[in-house]
């Protein structure tokens, strides 16, 4: 049976931010990316967050990003590989600190935003990243852009990985994201989404917007939290994958 992990980006908002739909999400996917204070989230969000996760057993991740709330960690910043890892370990210990106090423990890491799609392609910018995360907790899963710099120096410094595909968003002839500011971006169409994101699985490929064929290895799909439809795109993802005959469980 083929087996994936459906994970989705939590806690990106701030004090008397009411959960939303997080609970409701909790329901439909295997594991969280929490954020961790710098591109959103703050103190008491994390805190619910991570209650919320450990209460419907749901495999729990820090999702760090760039220092940037206004931005929401989607502009790029130029910095240090000294510290990329400096932010990568402050935000992690953070998270980390609210899954111990709630008896979870930390599962997996994933680099949000700017941050994510920079090292995706910046060897020294990854390589900090992965370090950070090996120096933490070795145990911990790094979860990157499938076959992206992210994932070849996670295998390099050997920590385990989690490739990951997205289902709403487009892909370059490279395997890179399609920047965010470009108008083919994100796909709107739920049945497109589901249908790719089956064929990703179980063919291990996905066509670009150049209309050709990129190899993958599809360990976990992102879902975004953030979207207006995101509760009912994932009951329909879950109801499909299920009838695929495709498992659902977090990365081991």
């Amino acid at each position: 049976m083929i087996t994936v992990d459906l994970n989705c980006d939590m806690g990106e908002g701030f004090g008397a931010y009411k959960i939303g739909y997080d609970r409701e999400l909790l329901d439909y996917v295997t594991s969280v990316n929490i954020a961790c204070g710098f591109h959103a989230g703050d103190p008491i969000v994390m805190d619910k967050t991570v209650a919320l996760a450990i209460e419907k057993g749901v495999a729990i991740g820090a999702h760090p990003g760039f220092p940037d709330l206004l931005g929401f960690g989607r502009r790029n910043m130029h910095i240090s590989p000294e510290e990329a890892k400096a932010y990568m370990i402050y935000q992690i210990g953070a998270l980390q600190g609210f899954v111990k106090a709630h008896g979870g423990k930390l599962h997996h890491v994933k680099p949000h935003g700017a941050l994510y799609n920079m090292a995706a392609k910046d060897y020294q910018l990854a390589r900090a990243l992965v370090e950070a995360v090996r120096e933490i907790d070795d145990d911990l899963i790094f979860m990157g852009l499938a076959n992206s710099m992210m994932i070849k120096t996670a295998k390099e410094v050997g920590i385990k990985t989690a490739e990951e595909v997205f289902a709403d968003r487009n892909y370059q002839g490279d395997g890179s994201l399609v920047p965010r500011n470009l108008p083919d971006a994100i796909i709107h169409d739920d049945g497109m989404c589901v249908d790719r994101v089956i064929k990703m699985v179980k063919e291990k490929s996905v066509m670009t917007v150049d209309q050709e064929e990129i190899r993958i290895k599809a360990d976990t799909i992102c879902l975004h939290g953030d979207h207006p439809s995101a509760l009912l795109f994932a009951e329909k993802l879950h109801r499909a994958l299920l009838q695929e005959g495709i498992k659902l469980n977090p990365i081991t």
